[in-house]
């Protein structure tokens, strides 16, 4: 991965830049934030299905998931409380991104990512240790806090301290953690449900502990972006950072170039209300919808529905450890592929492919589902549930090549200086805001709409791939501080947002 192997720098505004082990290490350490992601959102639904788990802590859905019939299939996960414990995880990621948007400008971004390590070990003793279920929410509110303090600092600090060329590449690292934690924690789970004595749900909630160990011993190690220390006035240690990052001693026109921006940015007194002007408006747009959309693929439909089509296939007992691995591996393998194109081929095209190839994917299911699969009776023939299947693994790895990884990336890669952190806290809230509505309606919705819960996402990935060719500039090899003139500005649309760049030339010169 070292020495420059991403491609040649290209365009005029180019700052030299080698690719150094410093940046490597550094992102790798900073991206474990995404392994813990990862491991939560992935552990959360193995251990919510283990019996011992759910005979002390939700005794009436336990009651449910022993009778048989034909309402037992759909619903029997439907309870409210049982969904809290799942989403009681993003409301506190959605409330602490608020805070986290604060430390990220003023502590800046290492100090951040420190704060979520440390709500992420002290989540994770609570959870392992809980004996009610106030205790286990707790925790869950404090893996939320880390999540939302992770969430907001680190993929700032890998776009930050990435080389243009290959930013695209490092930032999807933290993705491709997400991906990497959530696998992790469904074969983790596949092994404590065995455990005999039923303390099997400890030791899931339990080993989140490692990559909150690494977050927070990683975060110490790592220098801050040269971006956070300027803003933050530190301009001779900002300087030396830049040097030893890009392994180059002429880093004067990009140290200028951000020091131009964090003076801009300085002016700044109120950085949420300064999102709301109007040169601010598209990138806002973008990185709203784009975390809104994230959620409407039905990602989540589809990882959640992959143990019920598996068991169908004939897996039996082991089925959802089969799907999980299945889904988790494609997920994981994909993510590398949005690595390799990512700043070759570019953000759109990406998007673009997977959006045909989603729509096209789940329509399928949906036909299947609908034609075969009755309330009462499921007469999928082996091919059908062959096909199935491969639908399913065509879905996740399409996303996860495009709306998985770029759908952080895009908002962290376009935000001004002066917008960028308040920017990211709100990508990471509609973001989690979203994800909670669908992880608490989710269930609901399977139990009210069964299969039509497919076509409607399918409809909302059409309306995304429109969105996308009509709004969504390509971003690729654009340094981060000259989106303005080199993407926005050159847009059909929203150039029009930018004629009132210069708000008071005036005052800025006088000040």
């Amino acid at each position: 991965m070292a020495g420059g192997g991403f491609g040649a720098a290209s365009g005029g505004g180019d700052f030299e830049a080698k690719i150094t082990p410093l940046v490597i290490m550094s992102c790798i350490m900073a991206a474990s934030g995404g392994l813990m992601f990862g491991y939560d959102v992935g552990i959360s639904g193995g251990v919510t299905s283990m019996p011992p788990f759910l005979k002390q802590f939700f005794p009436v859905v336990y009651k449910k998931t022993q009778e048989t019939g034909l309402e037992s299939n759909y619903c029997k996960y439907d309870n409210q409380g049982l969904q809290l414990f799942t989403s009681s995880l993003y409301l506190a990621a959605l409330i602490s991104t608020f805070f986290a948007s604060y430390t990220t400008r003023s502590l800046g971004r290492k100090l951040t990512m420190f704060i979520a390590g440390v709500f992420f070990v002290v989540g994770t003793v609570f959870n392992a240790a809980a004996v009610n279920l106030a205790m286990l929410i707790i925790g869950r509110i404090l893996l939320g806090c880390g999540v939302g303090f992770a969430n907001q600092a680190v993929p700032l600090f890998l776009s930050e301290i990435a080389p243009t060329r290959i930013r695209g590449a490092l930032n999807i690292l933290f993705q491709l953690n997400i991906t990497i934690g959530i696998l992790f924690a469904n074969l983790i789970n596949y092994g404590t449900a065995k455990i005999e004595g039923g303390y099997g749900w400890r030791v899931s909630l339990g080993l989140a502990g490692i990559p909150a160990g690494m977050l927070t011993i990683g975060s110490l190690i790592v220098v801050d972006t040269p971006n956070s220390l300027i803003e933050r006035g530190k301009l001779e240690e900002g300087k030396a950072v830049l040097k030893r990052i890009r392994g180059v001693d002429n880093v004067d026109p990009e140290f200028l170039e951000i020091v131009e921006a964090s003076r801009v940015a300085k002016e700044v007194k109120h950085p949420f209300r300064n999102l709301l002007k109007r040169r601010n408006r598209p990138q806002l747009v973008i990185a709203i919808w784009m975390q809104i959309f994230q959620q409407f693929t039905g990602i989540n439909a589809v990882m959640f529905y992959a143990p019920v089509l598996f068991q169908t296939l004939g897996f039996k007992s082991d089925a959802s450890l089969y799907s999980a691995v299945i889904t988790g591996a494609v997920n994981v393998l994909s993510t590398v592929v949005s690595i390799y194109f990512v700043d070759r081929a570019g953000r759109r095209v990406l998007l673009l492919e997977a959006g045909v190839q989603m729509f096209l994917s789940q329509l399928v299911v949906a036909i299947i589902m609908g034609l075969k699969v009755k309330d009462h009776s499921n007469n999928l023939g082996h091919g059908l549930a062959i096909i199935v299947v491969l639908m399913v693994c065509s879905f996740v790895s399409s996303f996860a090549w495009s709306w998985g990884p770029l759908g952080w990336l895009i908002p962290s890669e376009t935000f001004p200086l002066e917008a960028r952190s308040a920017g990211q806290s709100v990508a990471v809230c509609t973001n989690m805001l979203f994800t909670f509505i669908i992880a608490q309606a989710f269930l609901s919705m399977l139990c009210n709409m069964k299969f039509g819960i497919f076509l409607f996402f399918t409809f909302w990935v059409f309306v995304m791939t429109i969105f996308v060719v009509v709004l969504i500039p390509e971003t690729k090899g654009v340094p981060i501080e000259e989106m303005t003139e080199r993407v926005w500005k050159q847009h059909w649309f929203w150039k029009r947002f930018m004629d009132d760049i210069e708000d008071d030339p005036k005052g800025k010169l006088h000040a």
